[in-house]
Parts: C-alpha cells; sequence; structure tokens
C-alpha cells in the first residue's frame, strides 16, 4: 500500500468519524418572520437518527412555523440560523432541494390534490427522483388505502387521507419526517393504526419530528420533546422527563 492510499483511508476513516460524531439533525439559532411578525425565535435543537421528536406547545406558540422553516417553504422566511440534516445544509436551500436531500412534509390539510385517485396521488411523488417505498408496500402498510386504490383521494375519510399523505410522503427517500397535527380529528382507532407506522418507520431509521395537539399520545410515542412558548424553546429533553413533571405540562401545555 502506497502513502496516497493510506492517506486517502486515514481521511476516509476521519470523516466517517466526524459524520457519526455530529447530530443527525442539528438546528442552529434559527429565527423566521412572516412578513414583519418575528415568529421564530432564536431555535436550537439536535436529534439523532432514527428517533421520533415531539414539538409541543399551546396554540401560536411556533411549532408549526418551525417545521416550515425546516422544510424550507418561502413562509415564513429564514434570516437567520443554520439547519443540517445528515450534513446537508438545509439552510441554503428551497423547498424541492430539502425534499431531494430527504426532507419530507406532511402538512396539517394534508394536500390531497384533487380529481386523482389513491394510486395517482402516491405515484406522482415519485415523478422526481429520490425514490423511497412502492406503491405495493405503501398499501401492506395501510391496507384501507389498497381497498379504495380507485377511489379519489380527496372523497377519503379524514384519517384515511392522513395515511394516504403519509404514504405518500414515504414514496419518497426520506431521511426526516415532519408531521403537522397528524391526529387531528381522528378516531382512537385510526390513531393508534397511524402510531403503529410510525414506530415501523423508526425501526427503518427515518428520523421523525411531530407537532401535535394531543401531547399525550405524541410523548407516549416520541424519545424527545420540546416544548415552545411564544416562538422560543422552553424546553428541551426526554419525553419521558415531561410525561412526569406535571408542573411543567401545566405551565406550557394545559395538560
Amino acid at each position: 500500500m502506497n502513502a496516497m492510499t493510506t492517506e486517502s483511508n486515514m481521511m476516509s476513516d476521519a470523516q466517517a468519524k466526524q459524520k457519526e460524531a455530529r447530530p443527525f439533525l442539528s438546528v442552529k439559532d434559527v429565527h423566521a418572520y412572516y412578513g414583519e411578525s418575528y415568529i421564530v425565535q432564536g431555535v436550537s435543537l439536535e436529534l439523532p437518527k432514527g428517533e421520533i421528536l415531539a414539538l409541543l406547545g399551546r396554540n401560536g406558540a411556533g411549532k408549526t412555523s418551525t417545521l416550515r422553516t425546516l422544510a424550507r417553504v418561502d413562509d415564513p422566511q429564514l434570516t437567520q440560523g443554520e439547519i443540517w440534516l445528515d450534513g446537508e445544509p438545509l439552510h441554503q436551500m428551497r423547498a424541492h432541494q430539502a425534499a431531494q436531500s430527504g426532507l419530507q412534509l406532511v402538512p396539517e390539510d394534508r394536500r390531497i390534490i384533487q380529481g386523482l385517485t389513491v394510486e395517482e396521488n402516491l405515484t406522482l411523488a415519485q415523478v422526481a427522483p429520490g425514490h423511497g417505498w412502492t406503491v405495493e408496500q405503501v398499501y401492506e402498510r395501510f391496507p384501507r388505502l389498497a381497498e379504495r386504490r380507485n377511489q379519489e383521494g380527496v372523497t377519503l375519510s379524514g384519517g384515511e387521507q392522513q395515511m394516504l399523505a403519509i404514504g405518500r410522503a414515504l414514496m419518497r427517500d426520506v431521511k426526516l419526517l415532519l408531521l403537522d397535527e397528524p391526529y387531528e380529528g381522528l378516531a382512537p382507532v385510526i390513531v393508534q393504526e397511524i402510531e403503529k407506522i410510525l414506530l415501523e418507520i423508526k425501526k427503518l431509521g427515518i428520523t421523525t419530528i411531530i407537532v401535535e395537539q394531543n401531547a399525550v399520545a405524541a410523548l407516549k410515542l416520541a424519545d424527545k420533546a420540546v416544548i415552545f412558548d411564544t416562538g422560543m424553546v422552553v424546553f428541551s429533553g426526554s419525553a419521558k422527563e415531561v410525561l412526569d413533571n406535571e408542573q411543567l405540562r401545566h405551565e406550557y401545555l394545559a395538560i
């Protein structure tokens, strides 16, 4: 082995160790605005690969705005800070570039495309490069969608539309899944089905951030929790800490 090969191997080992040591997701002092409204105020957080983070707080605390900032949508506008996902600088990207880098946002309104069937909504997700699950893999996890594959997506029940929105995100090559109010308006039995899928994708190494008003359900699923108040992080720690701390829950979550 010559000196150049040895040096190259040493550099590769060093780079591998450096990648292993850094957080999978790192958000550093992020600030964002809706016009003149200062809504995300110096948010910092870290998340290892394959873990689930619950973003909690009262209505208007800045949770959804933070998800949208991470997803690099146009509103709110990121004005300061860094967002790193698996070594990629999302803060330098637009939304479509962040999606190509492995970030998928499932918004509260689900964005099911009118006029398209369930299957067409799913397959449309793979028009661009970066493929994840196949349609059949989605149907295997969500049998209700398989039964309704030829039904127009917007005519599904609320729970079925949520399954479709999550399934569509998983058709992409996902590293970080952002879920905004995935349980809203859903029956407990549907919530349980979605929780099973989230635990399954966790085993596959997909990292997830969930914003959810049903804080107890989110905390029971999550590894870590961050609590927001007026656009700022007021608590960051384990989900169990929040479940065990009645005073913290009462002050910021009203539970």
